[in-house]
């Protein structure tokens, strides 16, 4: 069975996921970036903490860092069986198993949670729905 969601899900990605998948530069991120439906991804957090700036857009940014982490906790499960059930349609160079990609994911979002508040209160993140 491929993998399937009924939803769109509160799920996000590391900074080094994101700096990977863009082919990211340090000039790059140096620059102003613009971040659209990132979801509760690492990558503002870590930017910020190395004095870069992005702003981002995403409906989810309408909640607050705990019912974020509700929509996270509610998922969570569902995603990480349906990996397992679709390990062998990945490949699996840089991130070694499921169990790693899971725990991958759950830090990335953990940092986003924790950088989430002092952002939504700033002009750095933009709240659209």
């Amino acid at each position: 069975m491929a993998f399937q969601l009924d939803q769109i899900v509160a799920w996000g990605r590391s900074f080094d996921e994101y700096v990977r998948m863009f082919s990211l530069t340090n000039d790059n991120l140096r620059r102003r970036i613009l971040g659209c439906g990132d979801s509760p991804a690492s990558f503002n957090a870590a930017t910020h903490q190395m004095g870069n700036r992005v702003v981002s857009i995403d409906p989810l940014y309408q909640f607050s860092a705990e019912e974020i982490r509700g929509r996270i906790r509610a998922v969570c499960l569902t995603i990480l069986e349906q990996l397992v059930a679709n390990q062998s349609a990945y490949v699996w160079t840089t991130v070694l198993s499921t169990e790693d990609l899971g725990r991958i994911r759950m830090k990335a979002m953990e940092e986003f949670l924790a950088d989430y508040e002092f952002q939504r209160g700033s002009n750095e993140m933009l709240r659209i729905w």
